[in-house]
Parts: structure tokens; sequence; C-alpha cells
């Protein structure tokens, strides 16, 4: 796998990840139904989905070569791009008019 190609497939994860805990009522995904989850919930999945991300990129950049040490910046700007991505999930589940 190339560079590149990680890369997207990393953002690819990111995006997918992020909108998980705002589309299924299920806790984690596999747990049991909560109709409705509540927002705390929904935020640790968010974090937790955050790790799993991070996993998968450091997996991928130490598949391709060596892992380079990053500071707390990295982690920032990835917790600010997560963010972004789960606006559209965000904004389904809460912000969207639901017709009687």
């Amino acid at each position: 796998m190339t560079a590149t190609a990680a890369v997207w497939l990393v953002i690819l994860v990111a995006l997918i990840a992020a909108n998980l805990p705002f589309i299924n009522e299920r806790i984690f995904i596999i747990g049991p139904r909560r109709s409705p989850k509540p927002l705390g919930w929904r935020l640790l999945e968010l974090v937790v989905l955050w790790g799993v991300t991070l996993g998968v990129g450091f997996a991928l950049e130490a598949r391709i070569g060596q892992i380079q040490p990053q500071g707390w910046e990295f982690y920032a700007a990835l917790g600010c791009l997560f963010l972004t991505l789960a606006f559209p999930g965000f904004v389904w589940r809460y912000l969207r008019r639901r017709h009687p």
C-alpha cells in the first residue's frame, strides 16, 4: 500500500468512525439498543472511536515505515479534524427538523 492510499484510508476510517455514534442507537455498535441513546454515550463512543482511528493510523504508518514521534499539537489537530468529520452525523441526529 502506498503512502497516499494509507492517508486516504485513514481519512475514510475517520469519517465513518466519527459518524457512527450518531447514526445508530446501539452502545458501541454491538451493545444493547438504547432508544434514545443519551448524549454522554455518544460522546464516549466518539472518544473511543477517535482512539481506534489513531491506532489504525499508527498501524498503517508502522507498515509503511518508521513511526514518527508526535507532540500534543498532532493529537489536538487530529481531535479537531475528528470533531469536524462528526458534524454531519451530529446535525442529522440533533439539528434536523422532524416532521410529524
